[in-house]
């Protein structure tokens, strides 16, 4: 009886998916409000009395009736935004998504117990791979516990996405397959993919019931290299997963077309747990320094990596892993959770497997060999050359900052988050000499299925700091207190954006209920100063904190003249990556870091100054 009361009492991990609180519609009034606050630093005063006008007419006329029929959508469904987020921000996208929108970025094993070194990418690999498996069971069995904040839980629909998914291409809009299954749903796939020199192949992390062990992995990685290593490459079919979307969805089509045993290679692989990737190449991370970690995961070798799966675990040569995950299934927060567990067990294990050294009879890794002809090939080629010219036009550098901290940061009482969106207005500031229209991400996962809302950091409050900071005539107080009102201004931002009461995600369903409707596109959106504002995905700065752990990644800028600034937060440091453009002349993201560490200094120089 006793156990099956703590049975019954303990948390199981999706068990308050039904009776979370629907996604909220938020009143027109203060979205359309809070929209006009939001250009103001891009506009002046004759542009901005235009798009007034512009809001007021849209606000009496058309809007009034696109938010009415929100307002019905939202009563049928539990979230309103859900699928035409899915659609609009992630499945109609034509552009190649390897690329342009999966997330990556090195495990911070490199700051312990396995920092890079050659000889050692198999040994790490099976030790990794074990713990991400042990984490795959704790979700099958529902006993990864639930995200909270404070007694209320959050969404945890996203973690179902993590394993055994994967997209797939369609001509105008891909779709998402997802084959996880908790072990009270039934059957779950149980075998992962290794990507190596080209070639596939397959084996199962479960036998006669129970997981494989890291020396049983061993073994099988081991024969994959060993046999990938003394014969010829495979022809690659992963790097397809590269090309622009529709392209690939013509070309996954004729692979089809060749074999249908192709169709089963492919549903293997779309099915499977997890990629695997063994790459040839030794990035160089320390600790202070993942710029290169961070290049080499989000634009290596397109034959070793499944684009469209929810996460490739990657691992080089001297030993540092990595991932690439496809963005459209979920936020970045799935994947810190499994990266943090898979990395403090590491810490916990000094490096090492600790359990028995028995290599049970199992059954050697099976090859998936596609069936492919000179036009498979032609595409593979072509899919290739385009990824890695791409590619070769990416910077990435990410550095911690080490002089303070959380903990300081804090003590002055200042939101260590904002006190980075603010640095980097200052930073973006300083460098191009006007304002930056940026994106933060915040989190909607107290409503069902909620993902994310747009924090707009660029604020009226934040520019006249920055234009505080560049006046010599400006004193540290008038400095420090415009400081203090930015940091407020953006707080109750971020609290009305997890809240559900932020505008972007308000105002793109209203764009597209008026499109379903097949109405004109109102003025609202094709006035010069939506855009440049950020709307329409116009945003320079593609922000978004990864966390308080030790997790790094790193995303694409949205715009071409853009950046992708992601980072985490500790106790004593402030890890930072930017990615840019090396096309565009204009960016530079090497100055742009360093900006914002000189910001984090000036910062709290003021902060000190007036507590003195």
């Amino acid at each position: 009886m006793e156990n099956q009361l703590a049975k019954s009492t303990e948390e199981r991990t999706f068990q308050y998916q039904d009776s979370l609180p629907s996604l909220p519609v938020p009143s027109l009034e203060e979205s359309l409000n809070k929209y006009l606050e939001s250009v103001k630093p891009f506009a002046n005063e004759e542009e901005y009395k235009k798009t007034e006008e512009i809001v007021k007419k849209f606000q009496y006329g058309i809007g009034e009736k696109l938010h009415q029929k929100l307002l019905e959508r939202a009563k049928e469904k539990r979230n309103w935004l859900e699928e035409w987020w899915l659609n609009v921000a992630y499945l109609d996208v034509r552009t190649p998504s390897q690329l342009n929108v999966n997330f990556g970025g090195p495990a911070s094993h490199i700051e312990h117990y396995w920092p890079p070194k050659e000889g050692t990418q198999l040994e790490r690999g099976s030790i990794s791979l074990w713990h991400n498996l042990n984490y795959w069971q704790l979700l099958r069995k529902e006993k990864w516990p639930v995200d909270k904040v404070g007694n209320t839980p959050l969404d945890m629909n996203q973690f179902r996405m993590l394993f055994s998914t994967c997209k797939i291409p369609g001509i105008s809009r891909d779709s998402i397959m997802n084959y996880f299954r908790t072990e009270s749903e039934g059957y779950s796939p149980t075998h992962i993919v290794v990507l190596c020199r080209g070639r596939v192949f397959v084996f199962d992390a479960i036998h006669e019931g129970c997981l494989i062990t890291q020396p049983e992995i061993l073994r099988q990685l081991t024969y994959i290299h060993d046999k990938c290593h003394s014969e010829p490459d495979g022809p690659g079919v992963a790097a397809l997963t590269s090309e622009e979307r529709t392209r690939w969805a013509k070309a996954r089509d004729y692979l089809i077309s060749l074999d249908p045993e192709n169709l089963t290679r492919l549903e293997k692989i779309q099915s499977s747990l997890l990629v695997y990737s063994i790459e040839d190449g030794s990035p160089h991370v320390t600790p202070e320094d993942y710029s290169q970690g961070i290049a080499m995961i989000l634009g290596g070798d397109p034959t070793v990596r499944w684009g469209d799966k929810s996460y490739n675990l990657i691992s080089f040569s001297n030993g540092v892993l990595g991932c690439n995950c496809d963005h459209a299934p979920f936020d970045a927060m799935v994947m810190v959770s499994i990266s943090y567990y898979v990395d403090e067990k590491i810490l916990e294990n000094e490096g090492r497997w600790k359990g028995s050294e028995k290599v049970r009879d199992i059954p050697l890794p099976e090859e998936l060999v596609f069936t492919v002809d000179e036009k498979v090939v032609n595409d593979i080629n072509h899919a290739k050359a385009q990824h890695l010219k791409q590619a070769s036009d990416l910077q990435v550098v990410g550095y911690a900052f080490t002089h303070f901290g959380k903990k300081l940061t804090k003590k002055m009482m200042l939101h260590p988050d904002t006190f980075v969106q603010l640095a980097l207005q200052l930073a973006y500031y300083r460098l191009h000499g006007r304002p930056g229209c940026c994106y933060e991400t915040a989190m909607t996962r107290f409503f069902y299925h909620g993902r994310t809302e747009t924090v707009r950091s660029c604020t009226v409050e934040a520019i006249r700091w920055c234009q505080s900071m560049q006046d010599p005539s400006a004193s540290v107080l008038e400095r420090q207190q415009k400081m203090l009102q930015a940091f407020e201004k953006h707080n109750k931002m971020m609290k009305d954006c997890s809240s559900g009461k932020g505008f972007d995600r308000h105002l793109l369903g209203l764009s597209l209920i008026a499109k379903e409707e097949g109405l004109p596109v109102p003025e609202l959106f094709t006035d010069p100063l939506f855009s440049r504002s950020g709307g329409g995905g116009n945003f320079v700065l593609s922000t978004s904190l990864i966390g308080y752990l030790r997790v790094q990644g790193v995303v694409v800028p949205m715009m071409h003249s853009g950046y992708g600034v992601f980072y985490h937060i500790r106790d004593d440091r402030f890890v930072v990556a930017c990615s840019a453009w090396k096309s565009c002349a204009e960016t530079d993201p090497e100055k742009l870091i360093q900006l914002i560490f000189q910001a984090f200094q000036d910062m709290m120089q003021l902060m000190n100054a007036a507590h003195l």
